[in-house]
C-alpha cells in the first residue's frame, strides 16, 4: 500500500494552464515537442496489435512563437511546459483542445434561428416522445432503468429453457443454505489460455427455500445437476444475473431445513487476463524465452471467476482440489500435493489433500507453472519459498524470516498453525503486495526475493509483508470478518502484528520508524471528511475494493497499538487477543466480538469496559484534536473532530474515550515518565506542578490523536527544542512536526509558527523526525511548483537546503549497514538531488558512470539506488542506457529502482512511452504502472502528460486495475494530491462527473475533490506568510 496564496502579479495569479492565455494574442503556431530527435533515446518498439499512447496536446498551441523561435534540439521539455501552462489541465472531457489527435473534429456551429415551420415540426415530434414515454413507463412489468425498458433482470439458462425471472434481488447471498465442502477439478490450456472447470458443492439447506443462490462470474457453465441427498441427480436450469454475478437454482417444491443437497457444475471460461481470478501471466527467462504460468487472486470477489461458489467470508467450507496440468509444469494449492495421475491425453492431474480447517473463498488457492523450491521444516511445518529457477538464490533471507515469524507466532498466540505446509511463491506479475492464501500465501517478487548483496531497507520490506501474511494465517483465516465491513479486523491486526513482531523477531530492521510513518499518513486521510468508520458498512463490489486503504490498515492497527500502551502490561493485551482466536476459532466475527473477548478478560483496573471505550473509535470516522490550556497547576483538555473540511451537521456531537499520555519537562524521556488521563467527555481537567515548564501530550504518538497546546504552549515546547532538541524522543519531535503542519492546514496555528518549530531541526540528528520535516515542506514544494509561482519555488527550494544542508553534507555515498543510517540519507540526498543541489547531482553522475563502466562489478548501495538512477534519467542519453540496462536486469529490487529513475525523466517522449508502455505491459509490467504515474506525476511536466494519460484510458485502466482497488486509489491520488487551484478542482470535478458509474462514485475521487480543495484553502491563506518569512 503519503499527502497544500496574495500574488505579487495578476499573471502569478492564475493557474498555469491559463498562463498562455494572459501571455501572448497572435494566432497561433504548431511546436511538435514529441517528434522524433537525435536527442531522444531509441524506445524498444511496443506491440503492434496494442495502441500506444499519445498525449492530445503531444502538438502544443504556443502563442507568439513563430517557427525559427525554438530549436528542437536543445529544446527542454519542462522550461517548455512552463513557458506554456501545458493546456492539459485545461481541457476536461468537454473541453478538448481542437489539435487533439483523439476528438473528432466538429463543424463550426451557426447560431441562426430556425424557421417557424421547424419549430412546429420540432416541438410535434417532442409530444410523440413524450407520449411514447409516457405508455412505456405505465406498462405492466416495466421498470425504467438507465439503459430503458423492461429492466434486465433474467438470463436464458444453460438449457435453453424460456427465459425466467431471476429469483433474488439482493447483493448479499441469502442465509437459507450453506456450503459444507467444494471438489473442485480444473484443467488450464495455455495454448488457447482458457481453462474448464468441474465443481462438486456439498450443501446443507438452514432454511426451507425453493431456490440456491451462489456466485458466478464470466463462466459459461455447460451442464448442471442437482440430488438431494444420496437421492439420483436430475439435469437443473441455471439462471444468471450478470450485473451481481449471480447464478440460480429454482425448484418448484421447497428444499427442508436439514437437509444435504448437491449440486454439480461443469463449466468452460478464459483465464483472466486482468490480475485477479484465475489469471495467466509470463515473463521472460534468463534464456530470452516467454514462460508462461497461471495463478490466482481471489479476494475480496474474486474466486466466483474461477469456480461457482458462494463466495462471501461467512460461508466457510472443506476444499479438495485436483489439476490437470502438462508434463512440463507444476501445480501447488493450499494443501499438501497426495496423488499424481497420468491421464490417457498426456496430462497429468495432481491431486491434493482435503483442507483440514474450513476456509472462505477468498483464500483459496492454485499455481500452474515453473517453479523451484527451497524448503525448511519448521515445527513440523514444511516451510518452502518458491521461485522462478533463475532466482532460487534469492529465497534464502525469506525462507529464514518465515521460518522465525512462524516460531513467533506459534508460541505469542498459543495456537500453532494448523496446515501441513507453509508455502511463499513469488509471482513475476503479481498486483498486490501479497496475499494470504491459506497455506500459499503469493507475493510480488519484490516483496518476498533478495539477493546476497541485498541493503537492510530491502531486507525490511521483505520481512514486513512476510510478517504481515503470516500473521493473517491466525487473523482472517482462522479467525475471519463476517463481512467487507469488519475488514479491519483482518488488515488492522495482521499490520499491528507486522510491526510488534519484527520488534522481537528482527529488531535490526528498526521497524518502529516504519510503524510511525504509517500512523501519520492514516491520521492525514481520516482527516478528510471523505474518509469511514472503520467498520462501515459496504454494498457493491467497488464499495469492497475501497476498503483496502490506510483507514482499514493503519489506523486499525493504530488504535490496537493505543490500547495496548494504555495497558499496564503487553501480556494482558496479549491474553484477550489470544482468547478471541480460542473462542471463534474457525468462525466468522464482527468488531463487537473482539471487543467484548477483551472485555471479559480481566483488565478492569484501567478499562472496565473495553467495548463501550473502543466503540468510539470503530464505528465513527476520523480522530479527536485534544486541546490543552493551562491555568497555574490546572490543565484543561478538550476534543473535537479534528476534520479538515468542515461539516458542523454530522460532526459536532463527535466523542471518543481519549486515553492520553503526557510527559513533562521534570520527565520526559523514559517509558516510566509517561502518566496517563482518560478524556471520555468533552473536556476533563488534571493538576500538574506549577513549576512544570511545559507538557508534551502522546508520548511517543502511540495515540490516534492530534494535540494542539494553544499559543504559549507551542511557544515553551519550541524553546525548549531549540535549546536542546533531545530533551523528546524523535518519536515525540517528529509528532510535534506532525502535529503542527496538521494545525496549519487547519487554520489553527500560523504558518509562522510552524517555521519557528522548523528552526531547531538544524540540531536535528535522528530519522523520524527529518523524514517527517522533508515530506511536509516537499509537499508545499510541489504546491507550489504546480501552480507554477516560480519566485516562491525557488526561495522554497533555497530554504530546504538551507534547513537540511549541513545534515545533507555528512551524508556518505558508500554502503551503510544501519537501517536507520539508510532511510535518513536517502532521504536527504533524494532530496537534494530532486532540488538540483549541485554537490548531490555531480556525486550520482559519478556513481552511475561509475556502474556503467564496472561492466556488472560494481553494485551501487540498495538505498541509493533511486536517487542515482532518477540522476541519470535526467540526460536522455542516461535515461536510454538505464532502460537498455532495466530490461536486461533480473534482480527485482534494483529493477524497480531502475523503473523510478526511468519515471524521473524530464522529457515529454520519455514519459508518454513509459507510460505507454506501462499500459501495453510487455516491457513495463503493468502491475508497476501506479508506481510509475506517481513517481511520473512529482514534476510539472509529468504531472500533466499522466492527468491527461489518466483520462484518455479510464477505461483501460479500469479493465486492468479492478475498480477501487488500491491501484486505482493510488492513481487517482498521485494525480490530483498536489493541485490547488479552482480550475485545477474544475477539471477534475468535470472528468469524474462524466465517467458516471465508471468512477464517478468512487470514495477516492470525493477524497481528490476534497484534497483539492483544501490545499487550495491553504494556498490562499498561507501565500503572504510564504512569501513573507521565505
Amino acid at each position: 500500500m503519503d499527502p497544500f496564496d496574495s500574488n505579487s502579479t495578476e499573471r502569478a495569479s492564475l493557474p498555469r494552464n491559463m498562463i498562455e492565455n494572459s501571455m501572448f494574442e497572435e494566432e497561433p503556431d504548431i511546436v511538435d515537442l514529441a517528434k522524433d530527435s537525435t536527442a531522444y533515446p531509441t524506445f524498444p518498439a511496443l506491440d503492434p496489435d496494442e495502441v500506444a499512447y499519445e498525449p492530445r496536446s503531444s502538438r502544443l498551441l504556443v502563442r507568439g512563437l513563430g517557427e525559427n523561435d525554438v530549436d528542437d534540439d536543445e529544446e527542454d521539455c519542462e522550461s517548455s511546459a512552463r513557458l506554456l501552462g501545458m493546456s492539459f489541465m485545461n481541457r476536461s472531457s468537454a473541453q478538448r483542445s481542437h489539435s487533439s489527435p483523439y476528438v473528432r473534429q466538429l463543424p463550426p456551429r451557426s447560431c441562426s434561428l430556425p424557421s417557424a415551420r421547424t419549430t412546429v415540426v420540432c416541438v410535434l415530434f417532442l409530444v410523440i416522445v413524450a407520449s411514447m414515454t409516457m405508455v412505456l413507463y405505465f406498462l405492466p412489468g416495466c421498470t425504467f432503468t438507465k439503459m430503458g425498458c423492461p429492466k434486465s433482470n433474467n438470463k436464458t439458462s444453460t438449457n435453453g429453457t424460456d427465459s425466467e425471472l431471476f429469483p433474488w434481488a439482493e447483493f448479499r447471498l441469502p442465509r437459507s443454505i450453506s456450503p459444507l465442502s467444494y471438489d473442485l477439478t480444473l484443467s488450464p490450456d495455455f495454448n488457447n489460455m482458457d481453462f474448464t472447470g468441474h465443481t462438486v458443492i456439498n450443501m446443507s439447506v438452514l432454511h426451507n427455500t425453493k431456490r440456491i443462490v451462489l456466485h458466478s462470474e464470466n463462466l459459461n457453465i455447460t451442464k448442471a445437476t442437482f440430488r438431494i441427498g444420496n437421492g439420483d441427480a436430475s439435469d437443473v436450469t441455471i439462471l444468471e444475473y450478470k450485473p451481481r454475478q449471480q447464478i440460480a437454482v429454482k425448484f418448484s417444491k421447497e428444499l427442508k431445513a436439514g437437509q444435504n443437497c448437491v449440486l454439480t457444475l461443469d463449466y468452460t471460461a478464459d483465464l483472466s487476463h486482468t490480475y485477479d481470478g484465475f489469471y495467466n501471466s509470463s515473463y521472460i527467462d534468463q534464456d530470452g524465452n516467454k514462460r508462461v504460468l497461471a495463478a490466482t487472486q481471489f479476494e475480496p470477489l474474486f474466486a466466483r471467476k474461477a469456480f461457482p461458489c458462494f463466495d462471501e467470508p461467512s460461508f466457510k467450507a472443506i476444499f479438495q482440489i485436483k489439476i490437470k496440468r502438462k508434463l512440463e509444469y507444476m501445480a501447488l494449492s493450499n494443501m499438501p500435493k497426495v496423488k499424481t495421475t497420468l491421464l490417457a491425453n498426456g496430462f497429468m492431474q495432481d491431486e491434493f489433500a482435503k483442507t483440514t480447517v474450513k476456509m472462505s473463498t477468498y483464500l483459496v488457492a492454485f499455481i500452474v507453472g515453473n517453479f523451484t523450491p527451497t524448503s525448511k521444516n519448521v515445527s513440523d511445518i514444511l516451510v518452502s519459498v518458491y521461485s522462478v529457477p533463475e532466482k532460487k538464490e534469492h529465497t534464502d533471507y525469506a525462507l529464514a524470516t518465515a521460518s522465525k515469524l512462524l516460531e513467533f507466532y506459534n508460541d505469542f498466540f498459543e495456537i500453532n498453525y494448523p496446515l501441513q505446509k507453509l508455502d511463499l511463491v513469488g509471482i513475476p506479475d503479481f498486483l498486490a503486495g501479497a496475499m494470504e492464501n491459506w497455506g500459499l500465501i503469493t507475493f510480488r517478487e519484490t516483496t518476498l526475493l533478495v539477493g546476497t548483496q541485498s541493503s537492510p531497507l530491502e531486507k525490511q520490506l521483505v520481512a514486513s509483508v512476510i510478517a504481515h501474511e503470516l500473521a493473517h494465517q491466525w487473523f482472517g483465516n482462522l479467525v475471519t470478518m463476517s463481512w467487507w465491513s469488519d475488514l479491519w479486523l483482518n488488515e488492522g491486526f495482521a499490520t499491528y502484528m507486522q510491526y510488534m513482531s519484527l520488534q522481537t523477531v528482527l529488531p535490526q530492521l528498526d521497524i518502529g520508524n516504519l510503524f510511525l510513518a504509517m500512523r501519520f499518513r492514516a491520521m492525514d486521510k481520516d482527516a478528510l471528511n471523505s474518509s469511514h468508520a472503520v467498520s462501515t458498512e459496504v454494498n457493491t463490489p467497488e464499495q469492497v475494493e475501497e476498503m483496502f486503504d490506510s483507514v482499514s490498515y493503519e489506523k486499525g492497527a493504530s488504535i490496537l497499538l493505543m490500547l495496548n500502551a494504555s495497558l499496564s502490561s503487553d501480556q494482558q493485551f496479549r491474553k484477550g487477543i489470544i482468547q478471541y482466536l480460542k473462542q471463534f476459532s474457525g468462525l466468522n466475527t464482527d468488531t463487537d466480538d473482539l471487543w467484548n473477548s477483551l472485555t471479559e478478560v480481566d483488565l478492569s483496573n484501567q478499562h472496565p469496559n473495553v467495548s463501550e471505550m473502543m466503540k468510539s473509535w470503530t464505528s465513527q470516522k476520523g480522530f479527536p484534536l485534544v486541546t490543552l490550556s493551562r491555568k497555574g497547576d490546572q490543565v484543561t483538555l478538550t476534543q473535537e473532530h479534528f476534520l479538515l473540511t468542515s461539516d458542523d451537521t454530522s460532526h459536532s456531537s463527535s466523542m471518543w474515550t481519549v486515553l492520553v499520555t503526557y510527559v513533562n519537562d521534570n520527565c520526559s524521556l523514559a517509558p516510566d515518565c509517561r502518566q496517563l488521563f482518560t478524556l471520555s467527555a468533552k473536556s476533563g481537567t488534571l493538576k500538574v506542578p506549577e513549576s512544570v515548564k511545559w507538557l508534551k501530550l502522546n508520548y511517543r504518538n502511540t495515540g490516534f490523536y492530534i494535540v494542539d497546546y494553544g499559543h504559549d504552549g507551542w511557544g515553551a515546547l519550541i524553546d525548549a527544542m531549540s535549546n536542546n532538541a533531545k530533551v523528546l524522543t524523535q518519536e515525540d519531535r517528529a509528532s510535534l512536526i506532525h502535529n503542527i503542519f496538521s494545525l496549519s492546514k487547519l487554520g489553527r496555528v500560523s504558518f509562522r509558527q510552524v517555521l519557528s518549530l522548523l528552526n531547531y531541526m538544524s540540531n536535528e540528528t535522528e530519522t523520524t523526525p527529518v523524514r517527517e520535516a522533508l515530506l511536509q515542506l516537499n509537499n508545499i514544494y510541489h504546491q507550489l511548483n504546480k501552480r507554477y509561482e516560480q519566485g516562491l519555488v525557488t526561495r522554497m527550494k533555497s530554504y530546504i537546503l538551507n534547513l537540511f544542508g549541513a545534515l545533507t553534507e555528512k551524508q556518505t555515498w558508500t554502503k551503510e549497514d544501519s537501517v536507520s543510517t539508510q532511510e535518513l540519507r536517502s532521504a536527504l540526498l533524494e532530496t537534494a538531488c530532486y532540488l538540483e543541489e549541485n554537490k548531490c547531482k555531480q556525486q550520482a553522475k559519478d556513481l552511475f558512470r561509475q556502474y556503467i563502466d564496472s561492466n556488472g562489478t560494481f553494485q551501487i548501495p540498495g538505498d541509493l539506488q533511486r536517487v542515482v538512477f532518477s540522476v541519470a534519467a535526467q540526460s536522455t542519453d542516461d535515461w536510454g542506457t538505464l532502460l537498455t540496462i532495466y530490461q536486461y536486469a533480473t534482480y527485482d529490487s534494483e529493477k524497480q529502482n531502475m523503473l523510478q529513475g526511468l519515471a524521473s525523466t524530464p522529457h515529454t517522449p520519455s514519459i508518454v512511452w513509459l507510460l505507454s508502455a506501462g499500459l501495453n505491459g510487455n516491457i513495463i509490467p503493468t502491475q508497476d504502472l501506479p508506481s510509475v504515474i506517481r513517481t511520473v506525476c512529482r514534476s510539472f511536466t509529468g504531472n500533466l502528460i499522466a492527468w491527461d494519460f489518466i483520462q484518455e484510458n479510464w477505461n483501460q485502466l479500469i479493465e486492468k486495475f479492478p475498480m477501487g482497488s488500491f491501484a486505482i486509489q493510488r492513481i487517482i491520488k498521485a494525480a490530483t494530491s498536489q493541485l490547488s487551484t479552482q480550475l485545477h478542482f474544475n477539471q477534475v470535478q468535470s472528468f469524474f462527473s462524466s465517467l458516471r458509474e465508471r468512477g464517478s462514485q468512487l470514495r477516492s475521487v470525493q477524497e481528490a475533490l476534497e484534497t483539492i480543495r483544501l490545499n487550495q484553502r491553504w494556498m490562499e491563506r498561507n501565500l503572504p506568510s510564504l512569501d513573507k518569512w521565505l
